[in-house]
């Protein structure tokens, strides 16, 4: 279960995320993120309540960052937990 909250400051969204992304919600993560990445805006992924990110949690990741560069803007990610910290120092390793 994932809950998501979204706050809005001239051209950035951030979207503060809490819960566990994996499979799942990973969907639920992409419905949220994309619209903001498609109307041009910067997207800020507060990952400070994220106790748990699987795979489909870096792919969304991944994939907003690559619809961002399409659209000329940028996510960045903030706060970013211990937990999901650990799963994408392991992801880094293969990339």
């Amino acid at each position: 279960m994932i809950k998501f909250k979204v706050t809005e400051s001239e051209n950035i969204s951030t979207v503060f995320l809490d819960g566990e992304i994996d499979m799942d919600v990973a969907d639920n993560v992409r419905e949220v993120v994309f619209p903001l990445i498609d109307s041009g805006k910067e997207v800020h992924l507060n990952l400070k309540g994220v106790q748990y990110m699987d795979s489909s949690g870096i792919s969304v990741i991944v994939e907003s960052n690559q619809r961002a560069k399409e659209k000329n803007t940028k996510v960045e990610l903030k706060e970013v937990s211990q937990p999901v910290e650990k799963v994408l120092a392991m992801a880094r390793k293969f990339l």
